[in-house]
């Protein structure tokens, strides 16, 4: 039984190094299980062994892109001599270096959806979650130290209730409106990293974007220790 898993799970390995080439090469919309198959020396029936579906390829991707990016971001972060700032600082541009590494695998998690696809929430929550998880564990971090002010009134409805309960689930210690300055640090982490990947920016425009990205970064850092 160990023999045959092992197996299984070394084929499913070699299927997602596959789809992770047509990613580049033909994009998240025109993945084949057909063209898969065939780059990995096998019948194309044989291929729904192992993966069902092209949406079930999709989803094999996103789960393994969205790992890979965290534990980046993760091992980033683990620096336990840094202040909360300088970790989030490296947290940053470890997500923005596997990004403009990976800028198919971005696109995937971070681009266009892809029609008819529907990522099923079961599979892809945990793991799509997990930088933003991260990133709320050190702003909680400065929160707790004193350096992130906490003002507890609360936002207008529905956005409170929103709130708290993404405070529940995230064991987030902050009020509304720290975590509304969580949302600008995601959102400015999410779309600095996005515009510079799709080539938003325009050809020539920035020397070396990474110091613009250090700058906005540390910008939002400076805005959420604002009262």
């Amino acid at each position: 039984m160990g023999k045959r898993r092992d197996a299984r799970d070394r084929i499913e390995a070699e299927i997602i190094e596959i789809g992770r080439g047509h990613l580049i090469t033909e994009g998240a919309a025109g993945l084949s299980l057909r063209a898969v198959a065939r780059d990995l020396g096998m019948v194309s029936s044989a291929i729904y062994r192992y993966v069902a579906s092209r949406d079930d390829l999709l989803t094999l991707l996103l789960v393994d892109a969205y790992d890979e990016l965290a534990d980046a971001v993760e091992a980033a972060a683990a620096d336990p001599g840094a202040d909360w700032p300088d970790r989030m600082v490296a947290m940053a541009h470890a997500a923005r270096a596997w990004a403009v590494d990976q800028p198919a695998r971005w696109a995937l998690l971070y681009g266009s959806p892809v029609p008819g696809y529907r990522a099923p929430a079961d599979i892809t929550v945990g793991p799509g979650t997990r930088m933003i998880v991260s990133v709320l564990a050190v702003v909680a971090e400065g929160i707790l130290a004193g350096d992130v002010p906490d003002p507890k009134e609360a936002l207008p409805q529905p956005l409170s209730e929103d709130f708290a309960a993404l405070r529940t689930e995230y064991n987030f210690p902050g009020g509304d409106r720290a975590l509304l300055k969580c949302f600008l640090l995601w959102a400015t982490l999410v779309g600095a990293i996005s515009m510079e990947v799709f080539g938003q920016y325009g050809p020539g425009t920035l020397s070396d974007p990474a110091l613009v990205f250090d700058g906005q970064i540390r910008l939002v850092i400076d805005t959420l220790r604002q009262n």
